[in-house]
């Protein structure tokens, strides 16, 4: 197992045939994270949702929210303030510009505190234009994400996911690794987490 804290941006940790990537420490300035983070938090419309798991229904450890990035930009999205939406619409444009990758789609997640997750997961490659990477921006307090391999040979990484930084799997990474972020007893504050994705065109 190997573990990563505090670095220089960027940081690859996979590389080759099984997909790439990458960590971006320091991706955004502490200050303007911080905004985000606050402007998020209280501006957003969080849901807390309920799944079926081992044959019972349970609640999901975290709070949710999910916008397509054409109506936050129309200011024709529901659930969310205004100020919230050019928060959100700022923040694809950098990452858009960094990575040069046409994001339509923002996935949120509000992990109150240590008692919130999300199991190791794969995103389904079907609701992804392929070839196309998958983007996450940590605001508030860091939170731990393993990363695991599928298959052989067995590869774990532990990373601390920094407010302001920013992790980048590319498309061929959901067929070879999957991603998690464990519970924790140890006392952590909220955090809120973006996952820019490119969706496909309905019909396509």
């Amino acid at each position: 197992m190997t573990q990563f804290g505090l670095f220089t941006a960027p940081l690859s940790l996979v590389a080759g045939e099984r997909g790439e990537v990458t960590y971006h420490a320091g991706f955004l300035p502490a200050e303007l994270a911080d905004a985000y983070f606050a402007t998020l938090r209280d501006g957003v419309d969080w849901h807390a949702n309920r799944r079926v798991m081992y044959e019972r229904e349970v609640d999901v450890p975290r709070l949710t929210a999910h916008f397509p990035l054409e109506r936050l930009r129309k200011r024709e999205a529901e659930g969310i303030r205004a100020d919230a939406a050019s928060a959100l619409c700022e923040a694809a444009g950098r990452v858009s510009d960094a990575l040069g990758a046409p994001f339509n789609s923002v996935g949120l997640n509000f992990y109150r505190d240590g008692n919130d997750s999300v199991a190791p997961h794969n995103d389904k490659l079907h609701q992804l234009k392929a070839g196309e990477p998958i983007a996450l921006f940590s605001l508030g307090a860091t939170r731990r994400m393993t990363i695991r391999s599928k298959n052989l040979p067995r590869r774990t990484l532990q990373l601390e996911l920094e407010s302001g930084s920013l992790l980048v799997m590319s498309y061929a990474t959901q067929l070879h690794f999957d991603h998690g972020i464990a519970k924790t007893r140890t006392p952590v504050g909220p955090r809120v987490s973006l996952a820019f994705r490119c969706r496909p065109r309905a019909g396509a």
